[in-house]
């Protein structure tokens, strides 16, 4: 599982000209699945998200977590985090999950982000999104549940 991170001041999805999902300060995640991705690896890049301090204290040192900034999420589902580009000028998309495997992990992780965080809004799984943003740093965070879990 990848989730590219942005510390946002707000964002915007939207589909068919309709907001679908809108933040204030916190984070647009972006969810990518893989074929190996399960529900435990879901919760425990959630739970890193959680636990991740990447917003500035009164002393401007990045030293609080989301929780601690009373911060927003915004999830949104993106396959092409798996692109593969090594060969050719045409992006592979072979590692991605399944649509129905990365469906069911993705209403997953928008559960578990209602559990965790002050106000979560997302995108709809598979449509054509339009998302807006206005990344504040600019600060962005890859993770990937190879490297981290």
């Amino acid at each position: 599982m990848k989730f590219v991170l942005q510390r946002v001041l707000e964002a915007k999805v939207e589909v068919d000209g309709q907001v679908t999902g809108k933040i204030g300060q916190g984070y647009l995640l972006l969810m990518g699945v893989s074929h190996d991705d399960t529900y435990e690896i879901a919760d425990k890049m959630i739970e890193k998200v959680s636990r991740l301090r990447l917003f500035e204290d009164e002393n401007e040192k990045i030293n609080l977590s989301i929780g601690q900034v009373d911060g927003e999420i915004l999830v949104v589902s993106q396959f092409t985090l798996y692109a593969d580009c090594k060969k050719g000028n045409r992006p592979s998309f072979t590692g991605a999950g399944s649509p129905t495997l990365a469906e069911e992990l993705y209403e997953h992780v928008k559960a578990r982000c209602k559990e965790l965080f002050t106000n979560m809004q997302c995108g709809i799984f598979g449509a054509d999104m339009k998302v807006s943003l206005v990344n504040d740093g600019p600060f962005t965070v890859v993770l990937d549940s190879q490297e981290i879990l």
